[in-house]
Order: structure tokens, then C-alpha cells, then sequence
């Protein structure tokens, strides 16, 4: 059996058919994971006898039956660590369950290993990990994207069948367009957030990785539902997000917004988008061209709102009831000053200072005000342009992966791998990233993201255009060459 291009579904079916039994897939997957792991490091927490005993638990008869997720680092699971990939949480056990982990349980799936981030879900590149870098598997020489660079690495490289992210202002969906797999960031809302360690929590939403969009409509549809455990979560918000993946796209409208067919992408990255709206068209759908006028201003937006939010969220982290805690305090002043310091990364630090300066007396209504009104702007952006189409179809990012080191130095750069995906976020409603080509010039075949967006609460059409797309076209057929055996 190949593991690596196994897809959830069909091994759904094959344990429904009893032709392989959870054990056996689970142990096919760690054979594999062993291998490629010490590399990739795509598993900070490798929990392999954890995971076996699950998979002796879970129910097979289930819709899930049988299948192992991987689950992101910042997602808590009843007796199994929850870093955030961070030293502040070095040690700590969860002792319950988010909601989406109740739900993949009660499908019949079992969380598997947990992936590697950047810390906190700060960062564009899983390199602010305080468990060092992921690697992407097209380029182990290349950052995989991020934050959730571990879920998209794991499941591009075989050693996941599909894993969780989270998505703040494009932590799924750019990963999952650097390492060639799909990604979807649902509704603000659709996806309960209880159990998610908290970076902005007006931006933060769960989504899962695949291998195809079949699989992220199936786990999509386990995850979605009210919480009356998470106040922002919607009501009426379950769906079958499959139900209408064979419409075909005949007739849709897909608006292209000028502002983000502009100069600064990379030529291969322009050319594979503008073909695939060609072969869109050509399969039936209408081209529109549309504006969202207030896009240039939704980077800088996004870091001010992100750390604001990050600021209040993590200042629970002082070392008094879990995870690190400095040696030998002086005082309580001198334990929360020792314990932050030495417990976060730079980066985390860095956004940190930034949310506490734009909440500080006087600079409140000059940064953070203002920026609460722009967000305004950005969804109304949004809220006029699906009157005149279907979906909004643009690139999920505008270079191909880049070297590991390259924008570290650098974080303008690096928040800037971010811009066509941080206005979704501001705007609260739902997208997509799935291949749509590949960059032949750096040596190595790169993937190519398309970004599909909908309409709030319309997870139903993108899922349908982007599955027509997949079908159309051979990209989601081809898979990175990791057939080494690691020392």
C-alpha cells in the first residue's frame, strides 16, 4: 500500500471494507513518519504509543472511522502536550479536550501526533519555533509556511492522512499553498474555537488540512457545529460541506480583484493563476473583474488588531499555575519579568510590545480605534463585491516557498508574505488555498496556491469550485520525492 498518496477517504474505505484495520494504517503511517520526521520535523510531538492506544478506542463504524488526524500544537487533547511551540508551555499537559477534538472522537477519528508551529501562531514560516524549524518536503531547504508549516508539511510528505491548523490572518491557507496540499480557513464562527490557545481571538479559526478537497469538505463537516462553549461560535453553522462538490462551475461568477493582480508576484506565480482563471472559464464560469479597494491597507491593519489581541491573550502566561516557571524568584514582579522573558521567542516578544503599546493610554484611539474602523471598511469591501459574483478567486501567496534563514532579519518581509490572505481574516468570512501549478526555477518543482473566497457561511460553493478545478486539472496528483531513508 502507498502510504504517502493514501487520501482520508480512501482509507476510510478501506477500514470500512476491513481490508486494513486502524492499527495497520497507523503503524504504516509511523514506519514512514520515523523515516522522514528527523528531517521534516514536522512532528514536535511524535505520540506514537499515545496514538496506538486511540486507534485500539476508536469506533470504526463511524463517518471517520478509524482515521488518525494530526493535530496542530495550539489545539489541546486530554493528557497529551500543548506547547504552542513555545518554552512558556514546556512540560504542560492538557488535562481536557477542544470541542473539534470531541468532534473528530465522536466521528470515530483519534488524534494522532502533534505539529509543529510557529510560536503562538506568530509567523509566516514555522521557524519561531521554540522546537526549531519545519522543513518543507518539495525543498528541505525551504521554509514549508506558516504558522501551521507542521500540519501542511506532514500531510504534503505522506506521514499525515489530513491534519488541524489554525488560521489568523493566513496560517492555513499560505502553508497549505507552499507545500501543495488543500486548506481551508472557514467562517469566523463556523468552527468552534474552545480549546484553541488564543492569539487574536476576533481572527483565530480552525481548518483542516487534505490531501484533496473531498477530504477537507468531509473533516470540515465534523468540525462545524454551535458551541455554547465558545461565545463567538455560530448558530445553525453545521452543514454537509460535500453536498455540492459535482455541480461543476457553469454559470458562477468568480470576480477577480484588480488589487491583487499587481506587480511585485513572482512570474511563475502570476502565470499559473491567470491560467487557472482561463481554464475556469473555459469550463463554464464567469469571469468578473471587481475591486477591494481598501486591500492596501489591510497589512497594516492586521498588525495592529493581531497584536493587540496577542498582548491581553498572553498575559496568562506568567509562570504562577503552569508551564515554565524561572528558578529562584525574588518576587512576584521579578517571576513574571524572568519567566516571560525567558519563556518566549523573539518574535512573540516583538508582537507583544507592538499590542501593548497600540492599547497604551494615548495611542488607543490614534492606532487601535482606527484600525477597528479600516476593518470595517475591508468587510464592507467584501459584503459589495459578492453582489456581483460568486467567489473571489486570487493567488494564496505571491512567491513560491523560500529559503530557510532568507526573511528572518527582516520581519517587513516576512508579514508581507501574508497579503492576500490577512483581509479574509479581517473580514470574517471563509477561503481556500489548493495547487494550481508549480515554480520550475529554483531547481526543485515548487508548488502554487489558489486562493478560493466565498461568502460568509458559504463554504458549500467554494468547496465546489475548488473541487471542479482539483478534477480539471492534474496538480493534486503529484507529490514530493522523499524516498530516502534518514540515518
Amino acid at each position: 500500500m502507498d502510504i504517502a498518496s493514501l487520501t482520508l477517504t480512501e482509507a476510510r474505505d478501506l477500514i470500512a471494507s476491513k481490508k486494513i484495520s486502524p492499527a495497520e494504517l497507523l503503524d504504516a503511517l509511523r514506519a514512514r513518519a520515523e523515516k522522514l520526521n528527523p528531517l521534516l520535523n514536522a512532528y514536535n510531538h511524535p505520540l506514537w504509543d499515545d496514538a496506538a492506544e486511540r486507534a485500539a478506542k476508536c469506533d470504526t463504524s463511524g463517518p471517520l472511522g478509524g482515521l488518525p488526524i494530526a493535530i496542530k500544537d495550539c489545539i489541546v487533547v486530554k493528557n497529551q502536550p500543548a506547547t504552542a511551540a513555545s518554552k512558556i508551555l514546556e512540560g504542560f499537559v492538557s488535562p481536557y479536550s477542544a470541542t473539534v477534538i470531541e468532534k473528530l472522537e465522536a466521528a470515530g477519528a483519534y488524534c494522532a501526533c502533534r505539529t509543529n508551529m510557529d510560536e503562538f501562531a506568530m509567523g509566516s514560516s514555522t521557524e519561531n519555533s521554540a522546537h526549531g524549524p519545519t522543513r518543507n518536503p518539495w525543498d528541505t531547504e525551504r521554509i514549508p509556511g506558516g504558522s501551521s508549516g507542521g500540519s501542511a508539511a506532514a500531510v504534503a510528505a505522506g506521514i499525515a492522512l489530513a491534519a488541524l491548523g489554525s488560521d489568523t490572518g493566513g496560517s492555513i491557507r499560505q502553508p497549505a499553498a507552499l507545500c501543495g496540499c488543500v486548506g481551508m480557513k472557514p467562517t469566523y464562527g463556523r468552527v468552534s474555537r474552545y480549546g484553541l490557545i488564543a492569539f487574536a481571538s476576533s481572527l483565530d479559526q480552525i481548518g483542516p488540512f487534505t490531501k484533496t478537497v473531498r477530504d477537507n469538505a468531509l473533516l470540515l463537516t465534523h468540525l462545524a457545529g454551535h458551541d455554547p462553549r465558545d461565545n463567538t461560535s455560530l448558530r445553525d453553522s453545521a452543514d454537509d460541506f460535500a453536498a455540492d462538490l459535482t455541480c461543476g462551475v457553469k454559470g458562477l461568477r468568480i470576480g477577480l480583484p484588480k488589487e491583487y493582480f499587481v506587480d511585485g508576484m513572482e512570474p511563475e506565480v502570476s502565470a499559473a493563476i491567470h491560467a487557472a482563471v482561463k481554464h475556469l472559464a473555459a469550463e463554464g464560469a464567469e469571469i468578473v473583474e471587481i475591486s477591494l479597494p481598501h486591500t492596501h491597507l489591510a497589512v497594516d491593519t492586521y498588525y495592529v488588531i493581531a497584536p493587540a489581541e496577542a498582548s491581553s491573550n498572553l498575559a496568562r502566561f506568567d509562570g504562577v499555575r503552569y508551564g515554565r516557571r524561572c528558578t529562584d524568584p525574588r518576587d512576584v514582579l521579578d517571576l513574571y519579568e524572568r519567566t516571560r522573558g525567558e519563556g518566549f521567542g523573539r518574535e512573540v516578544k516583538r508582537r507583544i510590545l507592538l499590542g501593548t503599546y497600540v492599547l497604551s493610554s494615548g495611542y488607543y484611539d490614534a492606532y487601535y480605534l482606527r484600525a477597528q474602523k479600516v476593518r470595517t471598511l475591508i468587510r464592507h469591501d467584501f459584503t459589495e463585491a459578492f453582489t456581483k459574483c460568486d467567489v473571489i478567486l486570487t493567488p494564496t501567496a505571491p512567491t513560491v516557498a523560500f529559503k530557510l534563514g532568507e526573511k528572518t532579519t527582516d520581519p517587513l518581509k516576512m508579514y508581507l508574505s501574508d497579503i492576500f490572505t490577512i483581509a479574509v481574516n479581517l473580514a470574517g468570512t471563509c477561503a481556500l488555498s489548493l495547487p494550481c501549478g508549480f515554480s520550475e526555477k529554483h531547481g526543485k518543482p515548487l508548488p502554487i496556491g489558489l486562493q478560493i473566497i466565498g461568502r460568509p457561511m458559504d463554504e458549500r460553493t467554494v468547496y465546489r469550485v475548488a473541487h471542479h478545478y482539483e478534477q480539471t486539472t492534474p496538480w493534486h496528483k503529484k507529490h514530493p520525492k522523499l524516498d530516502f531513508v534518514t540515518s
